[in-house]
């Protein structure tokens, strides 16, 4: 495939059906029961830290923060990230990422958790979670929750029940 010009850009919200359509593409009716999609549920994203990959006006990725609480200790919760099949392999899902984590650093924000590859998300400083520190409303693989610092040490001291805020 030629290369294409893919434009980042902050999630509107007129972009909410077309996210929700390549969401189902990618992870089918089971996402809902995912333990993520719980600690998301009645929380909108952060529209100014969720960011979309765009070729011309079609949604060819999406990546999305939600502010979560972990104890008392403010937090987003990275996901889902979610690019097109044949748009995969070309940086999009990295470059989303680093947007969406540069975005909230510069907001102030210190703490980022999520459900996912080491392999993958540790490429940008993810690390896993000390077993029973941090707890889902759900079941989680305690090998694929992972915490990134986007302040040195905010992770320090935090631990508890994950919610939505």
């Amino acid at each position: 495939m030629p290369d294409i010009p893919i434009d980042l850009l902050t999630e509107r919200p007129e972009d909410g059906p077309a996210i929700d359509k390549l969401h189902e593409r990618a992870f089918g009716p089971g996402r809902f029961a995912r333990t993520a999609f719980r600690l998301r549920e009645g929380v909108p994203p952060r529209l100014d830290l969720s960011f979309v990959a765009r070729v011309g006006s079609m949604i060819v990725g999406s990546n999305r923060l939600t502010p979560i609480a972990i104890g008392g200790h403010p937090a987003l919760l990275l996901g889902p990230l979610t690019v097109e099949p044949a748009f995969r392999s070309r940086g999009i899902g990295m470059a989303l990422l680093q947007t969406s984590l540069e975005a909230a650093a510069a907001d102030g924000h210190r703490l980022v958790i999520l459900v996912g590859d080491e392999p993958y998300y540790g490429r940008i400083g993810f690390r896993r979670v000390p077993v029973g520190q941090v707890t889902l409303p759900g079941p989680v693989d305690p090998q694929r929750l992972l915490v990134k610092e986007l302040a040195e040490g905010a992770f320090h001291g935090v631990a508890g029940m994950a919610r939505g805020r």
